[in-house]
């Protein structure tokens, strides 16, 4: 006979010895109940301490009688409260975000943006003044004489149509219009100009508007074909400051249906409309969209799940009602607390719903365990919440360690999300350690006696059983090599801990984008899930294929430095954008760049006596006044350039900006870092700043933030479980022990997010942190259970059998509910909330596997440790 044919008979003697034992202290114990009171009972069942007293914990000692002799009173109290936490979520919790916006408010460099906006006046949300481009695409040549027609009588419409508010338009068609009649200044006008003019006076004036101005038309164009594919067409709104962006989406929406009106222009195939409003208003829908098709398929999913694990419909609907009570609470916590709902928000709710299936899971399992022995109803619901009530306070407390550690952020959608998840994690207490209890004991007592069927009452992971026997592979591996199997999985855990440190980060506007493939998916859904119309991805395709831009094109380097009166200012301006690097657009030696200097170079070429100045301020002829250049700007801001000129420098002389024209092929972090460089070469006061500054600044405090709130929330968590195990068991090595478990947890998830390519992002940033607070739940109920069996038996094998069978089948079914239910988030639009979905699934399939198999050797191989007297005895960690 081999030795592993040894072990198993061996194992199957000790179960069968364990049933026997099992079986005849059921018989005595059904015996004696009937003169026996409940407490001394509950005394017989809950090993104690010794001279410690009882096991009970003060919270358990309190709501135990609550539970066990007035559960209505606890179910009515409970409505009761949900009934105000829905009218605070009723109250809101001020302005739905979404998009990049809301985790770059924050930053240094949006603040620096934001004086940008100040001194020079550009148009936006605070000053007034909405902005939106029309894109106008024909193949064969968007400038043919047709089409530049078509584009100004656009212009007219929009320009006189009551209640549109649209300030003034530019388009090539005006562009050229104004080289043909520079009286004509109507877009009527300019289309009687552009009528009548032959084609030959046509093309010339093509190439003189775009020698002059710059046409905005695609990179295909060239002055000797007047040919191009696409234009582009600016319109700025009047609109009123600090104006809601309902509002300017309304008029680009407006603008949109007065473009279908024009001959041969059609939204549907050769137009698109672009605005802030309009994307913010698609990135809102974007949550519509996902949520409409996303949160019924986890219902349903959650639903089948749970009807598997509960198998009673009774127990059904309290785990759904107390599911949604908990969404209830944490919704009306967000009300009260005025806090947005946001994109980094979506991701609570999941976790929430992952403890709370795993709380009601084990509350339903371990109360059937105790009913199985024929135990009465408010015995087996007492002892049930006597054993788990403990693991549950510690998964709680350790989570919310988890979740709050992303306060340390300095980002408030972290900080909102460390909030609301501590917060929501309480309530999943609270509502799992007493409402369903109570509603258990409750339901169970009205239908007892009485025709009601009995559903499923078995729990899950009995040993005869398919679960029951796939669950104790774990117990088997620390029976024959506990020490090999535990070696070889830190080993796995530290390589992909290793290999997780190569992890990318990204965070811009577009990754809030979905791919075209997954917006073709959903438009095959049936009618009210199919999604809306998205116009992002045509723009995005226009700008880069087209314009050879990105949706953030430019970089501003903003200079707060009384120097710029200097004589030696306006030169060092033009240094700094000599021999730029590869990653700017380049304009010969030059940067691509738009600045103070610009704006004089185009003076001194339209107005001669603006010219006389500079040659006369400019010692070597260069066209850069190096002398006296106060002198310089007053005849500038004296000049019809005042307006133009005060976009780029203030009256005072005191801050200017110069923004650079970003090459479409650079990377993100390699742009930010040239500006960055080209700020720090400028000897006055300057910063790099802009939408691309300001997202590569918000990856640095992500990924600062998520490492952070790892560390503090490991720490936590180990100080935590080491003084609680300490003072509940006086064994603090059990809280050590289960951080094994944990770590592994933390390692596995690191490297699956580098190989499935998953940037870490704000959306994502908590994952780790979270992953801890994931591996904690599953940990502390086995471990929890574990001390209760061996308490009983003092045989860490047979102790461990009776855990995963229990506890274990728990634990399993908990983790396929939240896997295959919340990993739906996996279908979601939003790249972000995909990529969350897919981590959130592997980190609860990570810590279950973990727990369930590598605990077990773990405990076997500090067990075997002790006894051989390599570490202190038992009785020196109490």
């Amino acid at each position: 006979m081999s030795d592993a044919d040894r072990v198993d008979d061996r194992e199957r003697e000790g179960e069968s010895a364990g049933r026997s034992d099992t079986a005849s202290s059921e018989a005595s114990t059904t015996r004696e109940r009937a003169g026996t009171s409940l407490s001394e009972r509950l005394a017989e069942r809950l090993p104690s301490r010794g001279s410690d007293g009882d096991r009970e914990n003060p919270f358990t000692r309190r709501v135990n009688p609550l539970i066990s002799n007035r559960p209505w009173t606890v179910v009515l109290v409970f409505l009761l409260v949900t009934g105000v936490f829905i009218a605070g979520a009723g109250m809101g919790g001020g302005e739905q975000e979404a998009g990049a916006d809301q985790f770059a408010d924050d930053t240094d460099e949006a603040e620096a943006f934001e004086s940008i906006q100040d001194d020079f006046g550009h148009t936006g949300h605070d000053d007034g003044g909405a902005t939106a481009q029309l894109f106008f695409e024909d193949e064969r040549n968007v400038l043919s004489q047709p089409n530049l027609l078509r584009m100004l009588e656009f212009q007219d419409e929009v320009e006189t149509r009551d209640g549109l508010r649209v300030e003034s338009t530019t388009s090539p068609a005006s562009l050229v219009a104004e080289q043909l009649d520079p009286e004509a200044q109507t877009p009527e006008e300019q289309y009687r100009a552009v009528e009548r003019a032959p084609q030959r006076q046509l093309e010339d004036a093509i190439a003189e508007a775009d020698e002059v101005a710059g046409l905005p038309v695609s990179t295909d164009f060239t002055q000797s074909s007047a040919q191009a594919d696409v234009a582009q067409i600016a319109i700025t709104y009047d609109t009123a400051p600090m104006s809601e962006t309902n509002d300017h989406a309304d008029l680009q929406f407006e603008t949109v249906e007065i473009a279908n009106d024009i001959e041969g222009f059609d939204t549907d195939e050769n137009v698109v409309i672009f605005g802030d409003a309009i994307i913010e208003e698609e990135t809102l829908q974007l949550l519509g969209d996902t949520s409409i098709v996303v949160f019924p398929a986890a219902m349903i999913l959650i639903l089948f799940f749970l009807l598997v694990a509960y198998r009673d419909p009774i127990d059904l609907g309290l785990g759904l009602v107390a599911l949604l009570m908990t969404m209830i609470w944490t919704f009306g916590f967000m009300g009260f607390a005025n806090i947005p709902f946001s994109d980094s928000l979506i991701v609570v709710f999941p976790l929430l719903l992952a403890v709370g299936i795993d709380f009601g899971i084990h509350i339903i399992n371990r109360y059937r365990e105790e009913r199985a022995t024929g135990t009465p109803i408010g015995e087996s619901m007492s002892i049930t919440a006597s054993q788990l009530s403990t693991a549950f306070l510690i998964v709680t407390l350790t989570t919310v360690f988890s979740f709050a550690a992303n306060l340390v952020s300095s980002m408030d959608g972290l900080r909102h999300f460390g909030i609301v998840a501590a917060a929501g994690m309480i309530f999943t207490f609270l509502i799992f350690g007493l409402f369903l209890p109570a509603g258990k004991v409750g339901f169970d007592r009205l239908r007892e006696g009485t025709r009601f069927p009995q559903f499923g009452t078995t729990p899950l992971g009995r040993e005869n059983s398919r679960l029951g026997a796939i669950l104790p592979v774990g117990v088997r591996i620390a029976r024959v090599a506990p020490a090999i199997f535990l070696v070889t999985m830190l080993i796995f855990g530290g390589a992909a801990a290793a290999y997780g440190t190569g992890v990318d980060t990204e965070f811009d506007e577009e990754a809030f984008f979905p791919e075209e493939e997954r917006l073709e998916q959903y438009e095959h859904l049936p009618g009210p899930l199919a999604p809306g119309e998205y116009t992002f991805m045509t723009v995005l395709d226009y700008l880069e294929e087209d314009f050879d831009q990105g949706m953030e094109s430019t970089i501003t380097i903003y200079i707060d430095d009384g120097e710029l009166r200097s004589d030696t200012a306006l030169r060092d301006i033009e240094r700094a954008l000599e021999n730029p690097p590869e990653e700017f657009e380049t304009d010969g030696r030059q940067a691509d760049a738009e600045s103070i200097l610009s704006v004089i170079e185009r003076h001194a070429a339209e107005d001669p006596e603006f010219d006389a100045v500079v040659t006369r301020y400019d010692s070597n002829g260069d066209g850069t006044p190096d002398r006296d250049v106060d002198a310089v700007y007053d005849e500038l801001f004296d000049s019809e350039a005042s307006d133009e000129a005060s976009q780029w420098l203030t009256t005072d002389r005191g801050a200017t900006q110069i923004e650079i024209t970003v090459d479409v092929d650079a990377e993100q972090d390699d742009a930010v870092l040239a500006a960055q460089q080209t700020a720090d070469e400028l000897p006055m006061d300057a910063t790099a700043t802009g939408q691309l500054v300001i997202f590569e600044s918000v990856i640095d405090e992500t990924t600062d933030a998520s490492i952070n709130s790892l560390a503090i929330a490991f720490l936590l968590t180990a100080i935590f479980l080491v003084l609680t195990y300490w003072w509940l068991e006086g064994r603090a090595i059990y809280g050590v022990l289960n951080l094994v478990p944990v770590l592994l947890t933390v390692a596995f998830l690191a490297g699956s997010m580098r190989y499935f390519d998953i940037p870490l992002s704000p959306i994502n940033a908590p994952i780790l942190s979270v992953s801890i607070g994931l591996g904690v739940d599953y940990t502390v109920h086995f471990m929890h259970r574990f001390v209760d069996e061996f308490e009983d038996r003092q045989d860490v094998h047979e102790a461990l059998l009776v855990t995963v069978r229990g506890t274990g089948g728990a634990l399993t079914g908990s983790m396929l509910t939240t896997v295959c239910g919340l990993g739906v988030l996996y279908a979601a639009l939003i790249p972000l909330i995909m990529e969350f979905g897919l981590l959130l699934a592997l980190g609860v399939f990570y810590a279950c596997i973990t727990s369930i198999l590598v605990l077990p050797s773990v405990i076997v191989v500090w067990d075997r440790l002790e006894s051989t007297d390599r570490l202190p005895t038992m009785a020196s960690w109490r």
